[in-house]
């Protein structure tokens, strides 16, 4: 049984420049998704997202390669963030002011149903407060423009205020959409100065 590695075949999705800027056509996605406010060092709601995003992908996982025979690598997790005053976003001191969406990408061959099982599988093997605030849900992003950040996420602001201020005005580009990380490394197992975070921001043409 071949195993998909999305990371491998969406290579242009999970990988991008250290140094430039470029533009990428996202396609329509389907993810499994949480919703949440606070800062993600010490929320407890955002630490219970991540436990039941990990929880039910993994079970789906398992069951599309038992019942389905087709087996794939979980993807990264990833998530949107804003603020209601972004001008706020950009500070690591007002981190509590944030909003979140924290997701994991499933399969286009995953369906509702297969969904509704690893939920159930998830909540008999642990208690999971934030299965009941999971969500399946199609995400279409379009048109987006992104740059791999190494290091800290608390140092990824000169980057976003760089992409914001300079790239988009210079291309006739403006946001069309919440701020995106996707994170490629583990940060219990990798060190911070080794961290890769890819940031996009979806954005329309002027």
């Amino acid at each position: 049984m071949d195993k998909v590695d999305f990371k491998k075949t969406l290579k242009h999705l999970y990988n991008a420049p250290k140094k430039d800027f470029v533009i990428v056509e996202v396609p329509r996605m389907n993810f499994l998704m949480v919703d949440g406010q606070g800062d993600p060092n010490t929320s407890v709601a955002y630490q219970e997202a991540l436990e039941t995003l990990y929880a039910v992908a993994y079970a789906v996982k398992f069951s599309s390669k038992q019942e389905l025979e087709r087996d794939y690598t979980v993807p990264p997790l990833e998530g949107l963030w804003w603020a209601e005053d972004m001008q706020t976003f950009t500070m690591t001191d007002v981190k509590d002011e944030w909003f979140w969406t924290m997701m994991i990408m499933q399969p286009e061959w995953i369906e509702e149903g297969i969904i509704d099982a690893a939920r159930t599988h998830a909540a008999s093997k642990k208690d999971l407060p934030a299965l009941e605030a999971l969500r399946f849900e199609t995400y279409d992003e379009g048109l987006s423009v992104q740059i791999m950040h190494i290091g800290s996420y608390d140092d990824e602001a000169p980057t976003i205020e760089r992409l914001h201020k300079q790239f988009l005005p210079a291309n006739n580009l403006t946001e069309n959409g919440k701020h995106h990380e996707i994170y490629l490394s583990d940060p219990r197992r990798v060190a911070t100065e080794k961290l890769k975070t890819i940031l996009r921001q979806p954005v329309r043409r002027l």
